[in-house]
């Protein structure tokens, strides 16, 4: 076997290799739902996020200075712990909240879990997250598939939403 066939068995095994991967995140992206498969519907995703902060505080001393602040604080978000969940049990109501194609019941999962900022966008938890629940769907694929009718997802996170 001379140089130029070696190269050449190389070049088809890196090249098989690449479509291999590729073929692997498609799927991993179809399963997410950012892109449609074949057989699969296709969804949209449209988050929108209002915040309202106010506080009031007055401060007074005996002193012949008097200071008034006002600062009002009222968030619309909801601050529930995840802390009490397992990872297990994180991935896998992600996963159906993501099922059930809907996008509000979506969001309140993904505050739940604690992947957003006050305005609504993905927090430095949720690169992690994402990156550990690539994982865990390959590892979980009979749940994913046991969830995948939007109406199994939703009973499922209906039912596991305030654990």
């Amino acid at each position: 076997m001379n140089k130029n066939q070696k190269i050449a068995i190389g070049c088809g095994v890196a090249g098989c290799l690449g479509l291999i991967l590729l073929v692997i995140i498609i799927v991993v992206l179809g399963v997410l739902g950012y892109v449609a498969l074949p057989g699969m519907s296709s969804s949209n995703r449209n988050y929108n996020y209002n915040s309202n902060e106010n506080s009031n505080s007055n401060e007074n001393s005996n002193s012949n200075a008097n200071s008034n602040t006002d600062s009002n604080s009222n968030t619309n978000s909801t601050s529930d712990s995840s802390s009490s969940m397992s990872d297990d049990d994180r991935h896998k109501l992600f996963q159906a909240a993501a099922a059930t194609q809907d996008h509000a019941l979506t969001r309140r999962v993904w505050e739940k879990l604690g992947l957003l900022k006050t305005n609504g966008s993905p927090n430095d938890n949720y690169e992690a997250f994402m990156k550990e629940h690539i994982g865990w769907i390959f590892r979980n694929a009979s749940f994913v598939q046991s969830i995948s009718d939007p109406e199994k997802a939703r009973a499922y996170v209906d039912e596991h939403i305030n654990d």
